[in-house]
């Protein structure tokens, strides 16, 4: 029977576990509530969506979010001066720079701008070396979300051949290092790889990862396979074709329901401890 690994449920039970934290945490620090800053540079759909909905479930566990917008017109300075302000605010606890920005802003210079303390998003490079490191460090929220998912459901990965569909320094990257520290054995496909289809058919542990509406067949996956799409298009389709993977594989993350709400709610969550941290050097 196909173990199917419902994110959406799991957010739910965490976000219960969330409030009670942050009301623990507001009667400690006199009623100082986390907040979550968040930068969106543009008028991108997709992004304002989700911007959003990282603001609601801010409010949903007691926490409170700070949005802060750009036109495309921004330039990194303008954000780079932002994020400066946002570092130096003992009020703010997290900092999201809403991926992707416009193509003129240096998106690589505001990730690194953002303080360690307060990449909730897991995406400054000294973060990501000191995850990568197995180091203490908030991951990158995807991959971070995938691993918790993993290990709610008891799904061992230590030993597992895993491969990843796509080589993001958000996603596919981090996703690979984590399994990595967690003793899978990692193949990291890209637009390079040659005979895509013969490295995944021999995984055990699939991630697709790659942003591309149905880009890996269901064919390709083999049976018994653990299936994760971090992937979501419109429509509700993610980055691996569904098929008849409900039929023959170990785990399957539905789209929507599975990756998708686990980002939401690691971000939230590191958001939290971030907080607690600072109430704690305080």
């Amino acid at each position: 029977m196909t173990n199917l690994l419902d994110g959406k449920s799991l957010a739910a039970l965490h976000e219960r576990e969330l409030t009670d934290r942050v009301t623990a945490l507001k009667t400690r620090n006199g009623g100082q509530t986390p907040v979550l800053a968040t930068i969106l540079v543009g008028d991108d759909p997709s992004s304002a969506v989700y911007v959003r909905m990282k603001g609601n479930a801010c409010r949903r566990v007691g926490m409170d979010s700070r949005a802060i917008t750009f036109s495309s017109s921004a330039t990194t300075e303008e954000v780079l001066s932002q994020i400066d302000q946002l570092n130096a605010d003992p009020d703010v606890h997290g900092i999201l720079l809403q991926h992707p920005v416009p193509a003129h802003v240096d998106e690589r210079a505001c990730f690194d701008r953002i303080s360690v303390a307060k990449d909730v998003d897991g995406v400054t490079s000294h973060g990501f070396g000191l995850m990568a490191l197995g180091e203490p460090a908030f991951g990158s929220a995807t991959p971070a979300g995938i691993m918790r998912l993993l290990s709610h459901y008891q799904i061992d990965v230590s030993g597992k051949r895993a491969v990843i569909v796509g080589r993001s320094p958000i996603l596919g990257k981090p996703m690979a290092l984590m399994l990595a520290n967690a003793n899978a054995t990692i193949t990291l496909c890209h637009s390079k790889t040659v005979n895509l289809e013969a490295e995944v058919r021999r995984a055990q542990l699939v991630v697709g990862a790659v942003g591309k509406p149905n880009f890996i067949p269901s064919e390709w996956i083999g049976n018994g396979a653990i299936v994760v799409d971090a992937g979501y298009h419109v429509g509700g389709i993610g980055d691996i074709e569904s098929g008849d993977l409900l039929d023959r594989c170990a785990a399957v993350t539905p789209v929507p329901g599975g990756v998708g709400p686990m980002t939401i709610s690691t971000l939230i969550s590191q958001t939290v401890t971030a907080a607690e941290r600072a109430a704690q050097s305080a």
